[in-house]
């Protein structure tokens, strides 16, 4: 009894340690997880090359075919290419030599050696690392953009173009960001230089970018597919979206015939880390064997997208393999219907196998988890597949074909209905690839880059990773890369001249640091370099003049116009807001509405900041004790020179303030008064004072007109030989007893 219950402890033992053993086995499996996200030529126009990655072979490229890390691409004269990734478009003019040095689900590194590249990046997450290295240089976009790099590299020269978005630009030592608007030559390896201008004219291959952008934009697609879904650029050409019971929205391609199946026009070829992987020959084949999963329905194939809010998992080719006698001497599949389970052939985690089903179809995670343990059980696989039942949905070849990527349209074997619906589904393929398996069955290359292309060295933030062979888990040779770190707060460009960037580079850090302070209001809670442009920090997204900082200048609010600022040094005090400082005003007064108008000619750098109104000084005629001194006249003829000299253009700019007319009779214009109405000025002023003293006090604001028909006077604070009298005290009038003054003669002429 005491042997039996410890035999049995043992074998709990040996479950718990198996199953402990297992786990740790499938968590360490999520290294070899591939990348859930590819690139796909769409659009060749030319002689386009294509190298696949640890290949030495270049051949014809052809669309449709996943690009991964490590392949290699060049457009030869007079072509060019377009790529994408998910929703990020990538074009190559003529002449131009690129090759994904890694591209992940969060990574695109790209390395453009020689020629011209635009890019339109659509979206980009937080963690999203999004760059292109040059020879001389390593562009990091920070947010989504349009963007258009030109290399020279014989001349060691990059030419960095944002229309809109921003990126930094390391080399040579130093960091800069380069913003909207901006286009840069960067020259120099050791040393990095630079020129900045604003973007120059666009060219043929710029409008030809810009046109695939427009149609790109008016895709129907877009609206049941998620943005980030590879591919789907082609779908409202040759096809037609509907709605169909049990599945929703569904596309049904257009231009194939009765007896055609899915996953039947085109071949086989064998991309890693993934395997063996359908290239299809349509024009619109490759979201559709990529993503989602096809169904049978009115006597015809349509394809069923996954959800459209998530960004799907790519897979080589979402198919069943069928084995058994039948298919001893050649290889059979079928398309996955919706809610059936993807087991990938190639080593994952399970992890990934829900990731990789749960985005592309609706189907519940227990029964994406127990197909799982089915499989690496080796359990008995009861599963019903719907697509297998039916009529000529099952494809078969011989090994010959699949494995030296022949058409397969060409060379299907056909095979006895009632065998393809009792053959057993295998989830590993006993086939090992050959060496046209990884170019495939396309023509030699036309054309290839130079050899001197090919080698030159890139500058890089970050190594890319390692690029492994197909049949073995061994790292190809290194990149010719070579990698340099980051500033940890990059400095903006400055002014166009090799002058101004010279004076640039020299300038102190700290200095540095407050023109970025400047510039991006948020630059101090910034820790790291990532997170120092990422999308969502409030970096101006359009640069203009203002906001590029200018050696030995304060940097100054975007919202102020410099033109408009008065001299900083003469105002006694310096208002905050970049308007002209209001003068004290009592509390009972009602405001004045006032549209907007420009500046005055008045010397506002003398003008001191006005009292309240109890300490304002009075006006002349209230200043002077009574009766009125003799000079009164003298006062009189130096309003009136002010009077000619400013009411013009002071009577322009003020609005007229609501106070009664003093008299009825016309207000003859002051630059027609001879001088020979002087008795008469001086009995209007006396009226006009007199009907003050029987009007509430009432005060009038510096910058305002006296009524019309009225002497537009300058204010007093504004004439320097009475800025004495702003501190002597107030002389109490007495109330209507001041005689009139005496009578004046007429000035003889």
């Amino acid at each position: 009894m005491k042997a039996n219950k410890t035999f049995a402890a043992w074998v709990l033992f040996v479950a718990i340690m198996l199953a402990l053993q297992l786990t740790a086995v499938a968590q360490s499996n999520d290294e070899y997880d591939p990348p859930g996200r590819v690139a796909r030529m769409n659009y060749v126009q030319g002689s386009v090359s294509f190298q696949p990655g640890g290949e030495g072979d270049w051949v014809s490229a052809v669309p449709n075919r996943p690009l991964t890390s490590g392949d290699n691409l060049w457009t030869d004269r007079g072509s060019r290419a377009e790529l994408h990734v998910g929703s990020s478009a990538i074009r190559l003019s003529s002449e131009s030599s690129l090759t994904f040095l890694d591209l992940r689900d969060d990574t695109t590194q790209l390395r453009l050696s020689q020629g011209t590249m635009v890019l339109h990046v659509r979206h980009l997450d937080n963690n999203d690392l999004f760059e292109v290295n040059t020879p001389n240089l390593a562009f990091t976009l920070r947010r989504p953009g349009e963007y258009r790099i030109d290399v020279d590299g014989d001349r060691g020269e990059t030419n960095i173009t944002v229309w809109n978005g921003g990126g930094e630009v390391t080399g040579g030592g130093n960091s800069y960001d380069v913003v909207a608007g901006q286009e840069a030559r960067f020259y120099g390896t050791d040393e990095l230089r630079y020129d900045v201008s604003s973007i120059r004219q666009s060219d043929d291959f710029y409008n030809w970018s810009s046109d695939r952008d427009r149609r790109e934009e008016r895709y129907e697609s877009a609206r049941y597919v998620s943005p980030e879904m590879t591919g789907y650029e082609d779908l409202d050409e040759y096809g037609r979206w509907t709605t169909v019971a049990d599945y929703g929205n569904v596309w049904i391609p257009t231009n194939v015939g009765s007896d055609w199946a899915p996953y039947r026009d085109g071949h086989w070829a064998y991309i890693s880390p993934w395997g063996w992987t359908w290239v299809d020959d349509e024009p619109w084949g490759f979201a559709p064997f990529h993503y989602g999963r096809w169904a049978y329905a009115s006597d015809r194939w349509c394809w069923v997208p996954g959800p459209v809010a998530v960004r799907p998992v790519y897979a080589p080719a979402l198919v069943a393999f069928v084995g058994g006698p039948a298919y001893s001497s050649g290889v059979g599949w079928f398309p996955l219907a919706p809610g059936e389970v993807y087991v990938p052939p190639y080593r994952v985690s399970q992890r990934y196998v829900q990731y990789v089903n749960v985005t592309n179809t609706r189907v519940n995670v227990t029964q994406v988890t127990n197909v799982y343990n089915l499989r690496n059980n080796n359990g008995p696989q009861r599963i019903t597949y719907a697509n297998q039942r039916i009529t000529n949905s099952v494809t078969m070849v011989s090994r010959d074909t699949f494995v030296n990527a022949r058409p397969v349209s060409r060379n299907v074997v056909r095979v006895d209905a009632r065998q393809v619906v009792q053959a057993p589904v295998v989830h590993q393929l006993p086939v090992q690839p050959a060496r046209t398996s990884f170019v495939g069955a396309s023509a030699p290359a036309k054309a290839r880059p130079p050899q001197t292309v090919v080698n030159r060295q890139v500058v890089a933030t970050r190594k890319p990773m390692p690029v492994r062979a197909p049949e073995q888990r061994q790292p190809a040779p290194a990149l010719n890369v070579r990698t340099v770190t980051p500033a940890a707060r990059p400095q903006p460009l400055s002014a166009p001249g090799n002058a101004a960037a010279q004076q640039q580079r020299q300038a102190p850090q700290q200095n540095a640091n407050e023109r970025r302070q400047a510039q991006e209001p948020n630059a101090q809670n910034e820790n790291t370099r990532p997170q120092a442009t990422r999308p969502g920090q409030p970096r101006p997204e359009e640069p203009t003049q203002a906001q590029r900082p200018q050696p030995g200048r304060t940097q100054e609010p975007v919202q102020t116009p410099r033109t408009e600022m008065p001299a900083p040094t003469a105002r006694p005090i310096q208002p905050p807001s970049p308007r002209q400082a209001e003068p004290a005003q009592p509390e009972e007064r009602q405001p004045v509405v006032r549209p907007p108008e420009p500046r005055d000619n008045r010397n506002d750098a003398a003008r001191p900041v006005q009292p309240p109104r109890e300490a304002e000084p009075r006006r002349p005629e209230e200043r002077h004790a009574v009766p009125r001194p003799p000079d009164a006249r003298d006062q009189d003829r130096n309003d009136q020179r002010d009077r000619e000299n400013g009411s013009r253009s002071m009577e322009r700019q003020r609005p007229e303030q609501n106070v009664p007319r003093p008299e009825a009779r016309p207000a003859v214009p002051e630059q027609q008064r001879p001088a020979a109405q002087r008795p008469d000025d001086d009995e209007r002023l006396r009226r006009q004072e007199q009907q003050r003293e029987q009007m509430p006090p009432q005060s009038r604001r510096p910058d305002q007109a006296g009524p019309p028909g009225q002497a537009n006077r300058p204010d007093q604070a504004e004439r320097p030989p009475q800025n004495k009298n702003q501190d002597r005290p107030a002389v109490p009038r007495p109330p209507d007893k001041r005689p009139p003054p005496p009578p004046q003669p007429p000035d003889d002429k």
